[in-house]
């Protein structure tokens, strides 16, 4: 079968056509392609790289971390007749060079990516796809319907450095061919990372040139450099008649050593990737385009990490481009990314990863970018875990697991947190948890920029309170016997009540944000009293569950997430935008998480008794992130934030985890 033919009848998860009278918007529509190592492949809809996280092989040297940016882009050049096209587009100070955005007419996405050009006559289909177990990607060209003889000149971009900074012309790179007719990119130590390239029906000319002060727009607008000079070693060519495919395959190692098996055939590779997402979807239930669509965008945060010499273990990504695996963001994904989709025994391997870096009750709030300890700064990781374990015992029904392992854990962290850890977490004389102090930012609310803590949440924050108490019922309602039982419940009816006393706010009719240690309410509206209604085990009366959601809805709502501070507060920050330090200080004053839409929505089902017409009105509730994932940002994934002011735009990491697993989390709630 004709391999075009077979992407054309494939199920494309989105089509984009390309309009170049909305250069602007279409820089601004990304895609990305990840594997199970960490690695990915990610670029723009116009094959522009906007970012210094863009590329097209992302390689994790030491998964899921230790990224480093291979292979950045490729120039292509077609000659028709003696005319030449250019196919690729860059950007420059002061220009777009080349322009093959002239040339592009649609971008599709399914299990890889398409760029399906009209050039001379001919139609041109670029196909990207990166191996799922492997860091290897395979670029399919392919030619149909020319007349007239055609040279293809494919000239290979190499970046060859840590995917946070940029290149220069400085950089020591060279370039060294085999006998098998590999070229092989790498630095001078032997022990620097290399990528290796084969392009069979091609032959290689040696170039050595560098391109200079490359653009990343996205990054002029976040503050940081955005210039880099890339390294050209040479250039692959081919010259045909009539129709051809021509296939690039790159690999990348961490060393000089040589590289796995590169003839690959990028219809196998399609193939197997295809194969992969139909046993996804299947297991997962997935029942429309929406669900196929979260389904594969969940499966691009599960990855694999190194937990000794021999073996792996499954862990979660926090986010795309820059985040790699942190608790927090672990244990709020997990119900939506694992168990929502029929993934049980991954869950289970996440709770086991993190359960094995337990340390005085604490999981680490994030594992460290380049192989250092585990760090150990947050109060809401641990307790996040006990909920997810939970949610993982109610879902998976594997009762044995969660009573022989993971309880033991469970307790611990409990048990820890009650006598006192690390930052000052223990629990007061009233029952309740308090921790850190004026100079700490332990909870997700934890932007911290130039010395400035943006918002200080020390003492007894409203979320991690309404967590420990779920903790302490999930201890009673799995208990082994009657004392055990009676001795969690009795904590909790104690940290319960102390709760509804100092945390109600009558003035607003909702709940204090936290209470600091010398007894001070923080009255600010922000969206973490949420949790004290959408969590298995609340402390609140229904009446108080209600007004608690219309408190929340009138002031956070958004179609894209709730905001982090109401409006109406003096410190709010309706635009997330600028250098670090005016991103930083917008990040949790106002800023729209999407995250925060899956909590309400389970909130606002609760107290409505799950009806029908509350169904219909929570469906409504989801439009905006349901539209924004096939839309805007990432194509196909839900981002970060959004600002608080309309029109919402997006911002922060363009793929999210929390962000995916509680959009999928809250449609599988109205069903």
């Amino acid at each position: 079968m004709n391999p075009q033919i077979m992407d054309e009848q494939a199920p494309a998860a989105g089509t984009t056509a390309i309009d170049p009278a909305d250069l602007n918007g279409l820089l601004d529509k990304e895609w990305l392609l990840t594997n199970q190592r960490g690695s990915y492949a990610s670029g723009t809809v116009l094959g522009c790289n906007t970012r210094r996280y863009h590329g097209l092989l992302i390689a994790s040297l030491r998964p899921p971390v230790e990224r480093v940016v291979m292979l950045s882009n490729l120039l292509e050049t077609v000659e028709i007749a003696g005319e030449k096209f250019e196919l690729s587009t860059f950007e420059f100070s002061d220009r777009l060079h080349p322009q093959g955005y002239r040339f592009l007419q649609r971008f599709r996405r399914d299990e890889g990516v398409h760029f399906e050009f009209e050039a001379g006559g001919m139609s041109i289909v670029k196909s990207v796809y990166l191996c799922y177990e492997d860091d290897v990607l395979v670029v399919r060209y392919t030619f149909r319907g020319g007349v007239s003889p055609v040279r293809f000149i494919l000239m290979p971009m190499a970046a060859m450095r840590d995917f946070h900074a940029t290149q220069s012309s400085s950089a020591s790179l060279q370039v060294t061919l085999t006998e098998e007719n590999i070229v092989t990119v790498h630095g001078l130590n032997p022990a620097d990372p290399a990528m290796h390239l084969l392009c069979r029906g091609a032959s290689f000319d040696r170039g050595a040139d560098w391109w200079y002060a490359m653009r990343y727009r996205m990054e002029t607008r976040r503050g940081q450099h955005d210039y880099e000079d890339v390294w050209a070693p040479g250039a692959f060519s081919a010259e045909f008649t009539g129709d051809r495919e021509i296939t690039l395959v790159a690999a990348a190692t961490p060393n000089l050593s040589r590289p796995g098996p590169m003839d690959l055939n990028a219809e196998d590779a399609a193939d197997r990737l295809r194969g992969r997402r139909q046993e996804l979807i299947t297991l997962a239930d997935a029942q429309d385009d929406i669900d196929h669509a979260l389904t594969m965008a969940a499966d691009q945060f599960i990855v694999r990490r190194r937990i000794n010499e021999t073996k792996d273990s499954t862990t979660i990504l926090a986010g795309y481009h820059w985040f790699a695996d942190w608790g927090r963001d672990a244990f709020i994904a997990l119900p939506g990314l694992l168990l929502c989709t029929g993934r049980f025994a991954e869950a289970r391997e996440v709770l086991a990863t993190f359960a094995g870096a337990l340390d005085e009750g604490m999981i680490p709030n994030r594992f460290d970018d380049y192989g250092g300890p585990p760090h150990y700064n947050s109060v809401d990781a641990s307790l996040w875990y006990v909920n997810a374990a939970y949610q993982y015992f109610l879902v998976s029904e594997d009762h044995c697991t969660f009573n022989e392992l993971f309880r033991s854990v469970l307790a611990e962290i409990l048990t820890c947190y009650e006598r006192g850890t690390r930052d000052n977490i223990h629990a007061d004389t009233d029952g309740l948890i308090t921790a850190g102090d004026e100079h700490t930012q332990l909870t997700w609310m934890d932007a911290k920029c130039g010395g400035i803590v943006f918002t200080p949440r020390y003492g007894k924050p409203v979320e991690i309170n309404a967590l420990w108490i779920n903790g302490l019922n999930i201890m009673a309602e799995t208990a082994h016997d009657d004392a055990e039982r009676q001795r969690w419940a009795e904590k909790a009816q104690c940290a319960e009540e102390s709760f509804n006393r100092l945390f109600w706010n009558p003035a607003e009719k909702c709940l204090f944000d936290c209470i600091f240690p010398d007894g001070r309410p923080d009255g600010a509206v922000r969206p973490n009293q949420i949790f004290a209604v959408s969590l298995p085990f609340s402390p609140l009366s229904l009446p108080r569950q209600q007004d608690v959601i219309a408190a929340v809805r009138k002031h956070l709502w958004t179609p894209f997430g709730l905001r982090s501070l109401s409006p109406r507060d003096s410190r709010y920050r309706g635009r997330y935008e600028g250098d670090q330090f005016s991103r930083d200080s917008a990040y949790h004053q106002g800023t729209v998480w999407a995250w925060l839409m899956g909590p309400f929505i389970e909130a606002f089902l609760k107290v409505n008794k799950f009806s029908a017409e509350a169904r219909k009105e929570a469906a409504d509730m989801l439009e905006g992130l349901q539209q924004h994932l096939f839309d805007n940002a990432c194509l196909g994934s839900i981002s970060e934030v959004f600002d608080g002011d309309p029109p919402h735009r997006p911002g922060a990491c363009i793929a999210q985890a929390w962000s995916v697993a509680e959009l999928l989390r809250a449609r599988r709630l109205l069903r």
